[in-house]
């Protein structure tokens, strides 16, 4: 092993000496000298010693990391550990966890590879899927129409698609299906990066690659993992998990796994389909959830910080007294929790949520109008989301249907698609990131390229805006002037025109959400077959479904700090102090003159219009 001779004629070093001098390259151009000392003093505080050699074990990793048992996660997160250990000899895995292999380990997890591997790929997707897989052939085989979990319901590969797999037995692997391939000598762009640092390119650049194919995250694994990165997404720089411990207990626990099982069906139906193949997880974490795993920075940077370092021992000074740290939600809405902030986090940077989001508008408290809406929101100078949430209409009307029902799918085209999902959840929830200030739409949609539509439940999906169609955002109260009042995204701006060329259908999007200017009903719309509109299709139900729903929540968040709070809060004093002085106008003083020239300024008299009698 080993002993392939390099294209100078000298022999090839061992695996061991290779590890040691690419650990000792990544000690040395991804760690400060502070940081490096402190590895070493944690890494020695923590290890087993068994004859010559010190390790660290799962037990003891957990119990450091503080992952709670709750989760389960511990042996899947060792897996994945020990299988990063053995980098860049992967076929070796799994590795023993000593010194040089917990550097690798952390400067992969932290990406700070990018700072040593100037030829390394951007991304370190493949190497986690080989952690977190195993290799079954019996698996690998199952036909693509069955294993596939989304697609309309009478469509190949749709919902109602059954398998029965045998297990996860470890066993030769197969083929993987199209889409997932990954030949023999397709190496890893992370693992030849690395070789390439250390100008053992041409001596390894065969013979030590780990084929994926036939492998498969189980479903159930990947749940626990998901459950893992939601609790540890809001972890701050030298935070410890122990600080959200109440999340993974009673009414928050039950919440983490309702969204965990949100973001599973991204991937799969774990009724239908044992695990998640290559394809699926290649082409769903960068479209829905490229910062799934940004929270394996601060929680294996723990490592970094050694409690034995204290720099107030030597010093006369006081210590720094705790910092006060902040709720991670100031405020409370009926679609917006913790888990449904972590969900979020997976596709827009935590920096901008946790303990940085306001509720600027309920519709349960402040009204369901538009009115109220634009009131609440338009002054609001930095980015926002919006979400709704809402139960699923039948296909069918009944007699329980309301005039008011009636009338919303009237204005819509006939309905040709499926749902979009076969769960038994009827609960559907669906949020808008808007970068740009609300306004008033007349002939123009507002937003910009990074507005960003997403479906949270009962599936996690996230549909990116198209730099071709810009048609982001409307905003349209009712009038004569207008076709269809309501909020629209992703759908052409209703237009004025002539009542007897007024349309009484809306003008739906190929990938689109539109709200009711009164806030009660809304629909869906993922026309996958046309393309083409102001959001992308989605990654992982490549089929055509539409949703009609009856809203039950609307809430917009701004992300912002205190300068747009401030703000905010100004003009909505402003807008109070306006109010009071309107309200205490007061006619019949006794000066008619003066009380008639008030009038006359408000358009209420003068001319051929009497104000009736002044006296």
């Amino acid at each position: 092993m080993g002993q392939v001779q390099s294209d100078e004629g000298r022999p090839a070093p061992s695996h061991e000496e290779i590890t040691k001098e690419l650990a000792n390259r990544f000690a040395e151009k991804c760690f400060a000298p502070l940081e490096l000392f402190s590895l070493k003093d944690v890494f020695r505080s923590l290890a087993d010693q068994e004859q010559d050699v010190r390790y660290l074990k799962e037990e003891t990793i957990a119990r450091y990391l503080e992952i709670p048992d709750t989760l389960g996660a511990s042996p899947i997160l060792f897996q994945m550990v020990s299988y990063i250990g053995a980098f860049p000899f992967l076929q070796d895995a799994p590795a023993v966890l000593g010194l040089e292999q917990m550097v690798m380990v952390i400067t992969i997890l932290t990406e700070r590879y990018k700072r040593a591997l100037a030829k390394g790929a951007s991304d370190r997707r493949k190497l986690l899927f080989k952690s977190l897989a195993v290799y079954d052939r019996s698996l690998s085989e199952i036909p693509m129409d069955k294993e596939n979990v989304h697609g309309h319901e009478d469509s190949p590969g749709g919902p109602n698609a059954t398998s029965r797999p045998s297990g996860f037995a470890i066993d030769v692997a197969g083929d993987d299906e199209e889409g997932g391939e990954m030949a023999e000598e397709d190496e890893d762009e992370l693992v030849l990066a690395a070789f390439d640092s250390l100008d053992y390119l041409s001596a390894f650049r065969h013979g030590n690659s780990t084929t994926i194919n036939g492998a498969m995250i189980p479903a159930d694994n990947f749940r626990k993992l998901v459950m893992l990165l939601l609790f540890i997404a809001p972890l701050g720089p030298q935070e410890t998990p122990s600080l959200f411990l109440d999340r993974v207990a009673g009414a928050e626990l039950k919440n983490l796994k309702t969204v965990t099982d949100c973001v599973l069906r991204a991937f799969l139906n774990v009724e239908q389909s044992p695990g998640i193949k290559f394809h699926q997880f290649n082409a769903i974490i960068p479209s829905s959830m490229p910062f799934v795993f940004n929270g394996f920075t601060p929680l294996f940077e723990r490592f970094l910080f050694s409690k034995n370092l204290d720099f107030h021992k030597h010093r006369d000074e006081p210590r720094t007294p705790p910092k006060i740290i902040q709720p991670l939600l100031q405020d409370t809405g009926s679609i917006m929790n913790l888990g449904v902030l972590s969900q979020i986090s997976f596709f827009i940077p935590g920096a901008s949520l946790f303990r940085r989001l306001r509720l600027l508008y309920s519709g349960e408290d402040d009204g369901f109008s538009m009115g109220s809406f634009e009131t609440k929101v338009f002054n609001w100078r930095a980015p926002t989301i919006l979400l709704v949430s809402g139960t699923r209409l039948s296909d069918e009307l009944d007699y329980k249907s309301t005039g008011a029902e009636s009338a919303f799918l009237a204005t819509l085209p006939s309905k040709r698609f499926g749902r979009g999902s076969s769960e038994k959840a009827e609960r559907l929830t669906f949020g808008v990131y808007v970068s740009q200030p609300w306004k008033h739409t007349h002939r123009e949609c507002f937003g910009g390229e990074d507005t960003l539509l997403f479906q949270l439940a009962p599936c996690h999906d996230v549909f990116r805006a198209s730099s071709l169609n810009r048609n982001y955002v409307t905003f349209t109260k009712p009038s004569t002037s207008t076709n269809h009042a309501g909020v629209h995204f992703g759908c052409p701006p209703p237009l004025p025109t002539q009542a007897y060329r007024r349309s009484n259908i809306i003008s739906l999007g190929t990938v689109s959400l539109v709200l009711d200017s009164s806030f009660e009903y809304g629909c869906f719309t993922h026309d996958y077959t046309s393309k083409g509109g102001a959001f992308q299709s989605s990654e992982a139900r490549k089929y055509d479904f539409q949703d009609r729903f009856e809203v039950s929540s609307v809430e917009v968040w701004g992300c912002g700090g205190d300068d747009e709070a401030k703000h905010q809060a100004e003009h909505w004093a402003w807008e109070a102090r306006e109010a009071e002085a309107r309200r205490r106008i007061n006619l019949g003083t006794g000066d008619i003159e003066a009380d008639r020239a008030l009038l006359e300024m408000a358009g209420l008299i003068g001319a051929n219009r009497s104000g009736g009698s002044m006296g």
